[in-house]
Order: structure tokens, then sequence, then C-alpha cells
């Protein structure tokens, strides 16, 4: 090994001023940084103060004006409405500039918040680069929200205006957008002087007078210049999905995120300027913000916006389909994307109609990656595959593989070293190291690289309670882990994923990479629930392959031997059933806190997130034939 990771990571965290100083000279400054590092309020460090930047500038104007406008920057996929479209730099500058314009002719300022509630279409992208063009602050909903999460996420934001559609699209539903916003909007004290409404052909809808503006209308407008902010103004603003009572706004600067993000194109993702860079999320998560928009296009790639559920979609060929049409060279996903195919066509066939030799790696995040799943994806797609770990609060990885510094060894099971610029340490609750091996609180010594939040959106108390309090000195994940021998880290899930047994702390996570090795099953879920004498017992749910021959009477013992083979007795797993599905987000995360409170019998909520409200129902009615509730 060539020991390029070891050494960026060292200066990285020894001398982080130097190293970021050094990634801050490939970005465009209208104006130069006083300092790299302003550390004199932890935990509200700043980066680059003094700096003026303007992201819309550096993801547009700046290509164009080094001879590559013909680019393309943008390829707009939705096999939902049977389109593919593609946007030069130079022809989404273009847009981008007149859509700023209507903004600033409906009253938009520097530093006014707008709320993009939208499906992904290209209008969705447009508007996020035209508020970053006159640097007003964009928060970004995911799209088909119900009224009261939009509600409370345009009361914390109070933005100036709300750009909407009329509809999404999955697959063979259309969801009406513009009636939700509408109920949204009613219950809210503070209301937008203006909604600007992309109409759909699949849905035409009548606009509210004195309010609401068709699209075409408001593109109209003249085309304005980028206006120079500061490194340390907001970007954008994102609301961490599921919150309750007062919702958790993540503020991102524009300096910091520039350099943070412009760097990991290369030294993470291993992607060359003009390669095709393909992140199958949505723009309302923070993958969405940072690979489909701001990162592929600071680096001067082409980036896919795909409009489809590729998630248990009906044709398993999608994503090679898009791959092999579009010539990706790099694809970005959730492991649940890959259990789904894996389901569907676990032999594979449908990769073998593709030519898929543009694509040079797969990177998978979002939730833990069971090592069958990953070992089958790089048995068939014979590329590397590899699993990092980041979150809404970080903005890009804090454990990778970095294949652009040095690709090492693949370790499957969640393994990641810490990217450079986070110091990564695994913590005992009073604060002690863990040995190497012990699962603890995994935390970040402080400073935070750039890139990172800043703040939560008029809300720094609970920025400094939630995530620095508990540890002073370092940020909290509240993810929960461990280091091996090689200085690999492993993800076991949230912290509360570590179940109590009987006075033993057992990671769900490690039970699920069991459960999953399994030839039979596809998916799984592990969850602790209430039991009077131990305090908790784990209880699986698994998904079985397409063509599996096994009931729930053949595999629930052989499911509980291999628990009890690979962890042991002291796991006391002793129940397992048979789904038809399990409850995920929209975004692929399987809703384990929410089956637990059904199994517990405590009140919850329908998060506002899950794909499908239905499958509840079905894991009550399993639950309650294992005999959950417990009394």
């Amino acid at each position: 090994m060539s020991g390029e990771y070891e050494s960026a990571f060292h200066e990285s965290v020894s001398e982080p001023e130097r190293f970021w100083g050094k990634a801050a000279e490939h970005v465009h400054w209208f104006r130069r940084y006083d300092r790299v590092l302003n550390r004199e309020n932890p935990p509200f460090y700043r980066w680059f103060e003094g700096g003026v930047v303007n992201s819309c500038y550096s993801a547009l104007d700046y290509h164009i004006e080094q001879g590559r406008g013909d680019r393309i920057a943008l390829i707009y996929d939705s096999p939902v409405t049977d389109t593919v479209k593609k946007y030069s730099y130079r022809e989404l500058r273009d847009l981008v500039a007149r859509c700023a314009g209507g903004l600033r002719k409906h009253g938009v300022e520097k530093g006014d918040r707008v709320v993009i509630y939208m499906p992904m279409i290209p209008e969705a992208v447009i508007a996020m680069l035209a508020c970053a063009r006159i640097g007003a602050i964009h928060s970004v909903v995911f799209g088909g929200f119900a009224p009261r999460e939009l509600a409370t996420r345009i009361e914390d934001a109070r933005p100036r205006v709300v750009i909407s559609a009329s509809c999404g699209i999955e697959v063979t539903r259309v969801i009406q957008y513009k009636p939700l916003l509408d109920a949204a909007i009613g219950v809210c004290t503070h209301k937008p002087t203006s909604c600007v409404i992309v109409q759909r052909p699949e849905s035409p809808i009548e606009s509210l007078a004195g309010r609401d503006v068709d699209w075409e209308t408001f593109m109209k407008a003249e085309p304005v210049g980028c206006v120079p902010v500061l490194s340390t103004d907001p970007l954008y603003l994102l609301y961490t999905s599921g919150t309750t009572g007062k919702p958790k706004g993540v503020v991102r600067d524009n300096g910091g995120h520039l350099v943070a993000l412009t760097w990991t194109m290369h030294n993470i993702y291993g992607v060359k300027p003009g390669d095709v860079y393909w992140a199958a999320s949505d723009i309302g998560w923070v993958v969405g913000h940072s690979y489909i928009v701001y990162g592929p296009l600071f680096y001067g790639c082409t980036s896919i916006l795909y409009e489809g559920k590729s998630v248990g979609t009906p044709d398993p060929g999608a994503f090679w389909r898009v791959i092999a049409q579009h010539q990706v060279s790099v694809l970005f996903c959730a492991p649940t994307a890959f259990r789904a195919i894996r389901r569907e066509d676990p032999g594979a066939a449908y990769i073998r109609k593709y030519d898929l030799s543009s694509l040079r790696m797969l990177f998978l995040a979002g939730e833990r990656c069971d090592p069958d799943t990953l070992l089958w994806a790089q048995q068939h797609l014979h590329v590397p595959v590899i699993d990092h770990w980041w979150q809404t609060e970080t903005g890009w990885a804090i454990g990778a593989n970095c294949a652009g510094l040095e690709l090492l060894p693949v370790k499957p099971g969640s393994c990641t070293k810490p990217v450079p610029g986070y110091d990564v340490e695994v913590l005992d609750a009073e604060g002690k190291k863990v040995p190497t091996g012990q699962t603890g609180n995994i935390v970040v010594r402080l400073p935070l690289p750039p890139g990172c939040f800043t703040t939560l959106w008029q809300n720094e108390g609970d920025y400094v309670k939630t995530y620095f309090s508990l540890y002073p000195g370092y940020y909290l994940t509240s993810d929960a882990g461990y280091v091996d021998d090689n200085g690999y880290l492993s993800i076991m899930g949230r912290t509360d994923d570590i179940i109590n047994v009987a006075g033993h702390r057992l990671s769900t996570g490690a039970m699920e990479e069991v459960l999953a090795s399994h030839p039979d099953v596809a998916e799984c879920a592990v969850t602790g629930v209430h039991e009077p004498i131990k305090g908790e017992v784990p209880v699986g749910f698994v998904v079985l392959k397409a063509g599996s021959v096994k009931t729930q009477e053949t595999i629930e013992p052989e499911l509980i031997g291999l628990v009890r083979q690979k962890i042991g007795p002291i796991a006391s797993f002793k129940s397992a059933a048979v789904v038809n599905r399990l409850p995920k987000t929209r975004s692929g995360k399987i809703l384990r806190g929410t089956i637990k409170k059904i199994a517990d019998g405590t009140p919850y909520q329908v998060p506002a997130t899950i794909d499908d409200p239905l499958i509840l129902d079905e894991i009550k009615k399993t639950l309650g034939q294992m005999g959950y509730p417990r009394a």
C-alpha cells in the first residue's frame, strides 16, 4: 500500500487548518478567507471565515467560464413519465438564472427562506440552485410529506415563497401535492407570500388567486447573476426526518460545504470531471442535496436525476438500464435497493442483460449493509462495493473506503475507515475508550471538518444539548459500533438498537447479520422487545427470497439455531417471523423503533416518512400471533 490514506488522515486530524487549506485551493473564491478555522467559540466552529463565494457560481457559471458549458450537467431520467432529458451546464445555468430572477421578482432576497416541496423533476434542482444564486436559503421538504409534517417545517423556516408541483408520480400512482400544500399552509400562522406551482400534465390543478403562480409564468423573469455571500452564510437548512415537537433544521454553510464536497468527489468516490455520477436517492434527503445536486456539479461531473421508485420496483433491471444507457461510472444507493433486487433476481439474470462496463464502483449508505448483500453485488457487478457511513448532520461520509485516495481491502459488514477530517473514537457510557473489538458509542473529536452542520435553525440550545453535551469535546453520532485490530470501523446501528438482555449489551445489528446469512433470507430486521425477567429479548422478522420454499415452521428453528451458533445462547433469540414486507421509510430505512413500540404495546404515531402505512397492520398482526405485547 502507498500509505496515501494514512498520510491524509494523520494530517487532517493533527493539522486540520493545513489539510483543509490545501483543499480550499481547488475551489473558486470571490474573496479569499481570512483564516481556515475559527476555534474561538466551540462547538460553533467556523470554516474559511471572511471568504466570499457563491455555490451556484461554483456549480454552473465557473465551468462555463472554463470552456465546459456544453458538457452535460444533468440527466433527467423518468421511467414513470417515459422521459429522458439532458441539460448542458449552459442550459441549466440559463434556467437557474431565470428562476433566480423570478424569486427576486417575488421579493426574495439574500437570507430569505424558500421551501421547495417537489417530486424528482428538473425544476426542483433549478429551484435549489436559484436560491443559492441570490443568497436565499432553501429548505427542501421531501415530496409527499403529510400536511402536518410540511406545516411544521413551514412554520419553523418561515419562507417568503414555496415552490411546489401539482403532483408526484410513483410507479402506478399519482400523489396530489397541491391539496397537501394547501392543507399545510391552512394550519400555519406563517403564510408565504407566493406559491409557485409546476403544472404537470398527469394532474393539472386550479391556482389560488392572489397567491399561486404558474411555473411557466414565473420563469419569464429577467435572468440575474450570482450574489457573493460569506463562506459562513447559510446555504440551506434541511429538517431531519421523523422529528417530533420542534423540528431540527440542520444548517449548512456555503464555504465549508463547497470545499468538503469538492474534495470528496475525487478522494472518496474516485471520479473525474466529466464522469457520470448517479446517487439513486431523493433531493428531499441529504444524499440528494450533497450528491445529486451540489457535489457532482461542483466537480464538473454529470449527475442523474431519477424519477421512479427504484427500490421495490417491478423491474429488477431498472438500475442496470440506467447505468448502461447513460454510461454511469459510480453508483451510490441504499443497501435496501440491492436487497430488493437480490430478492427478485437472486441469480442476477437481469444484470447479465446489460452492458455495465462503464461502472467502476458501487457505494452503499443509509443503513447497515449485511455482508451477504455486499458480496452478492460484488460477485455479480465485478466492481468494488464500498459501504460507507454518514449522517444528515455531517452532510458527507464519516467512514468510507476512500477510493480516490487509496482503495483499501474491502471488509464486508459495514466496515470502513474514518474519512480524513473525522477523528473517530468509541467510548463507553462514562466517556472512557472501549477496548478494540468492543461495541460502544461512536463519537468524533471536535472540531468537525468543513461541510458539517454549523447549528440548528434558530435553536442553538438544542444543537449543544443534543450533540455536544454528553461527551464534552466530542460530537455524539448516536450510532453504536466498534473498531477492529486493523482500524476498520463497524457500525452496528443506532445506540437505541443496542438491547440489554439480562444485563448483557447486545447489538441487534449483529443478529441481523446472522439472519441475513441464511440462503433463503432476502431482508431482515431485529428489534428488542420488553420481557419481564430479562428486561429485553430480541425478535426477528425476515422476508424470504423469491422462489424460496421455506415456511414459518421450517425456517424459524433454522434461524434460531444460526443465532445460537454464531452469537451464543446469551442472545436469547427465540422468535423469528416470516413477513411479506418490512415497514420502511421512503428512503429505505427499516422502522425498527416503530416495530418495537407495537411489540411493547406503547403508543406510537404512524411515521410521516413511511412508504406504506398498511405494512404496520401486517406487523401488528404477526406480533399478536407471537404473543406481543405481553402482559
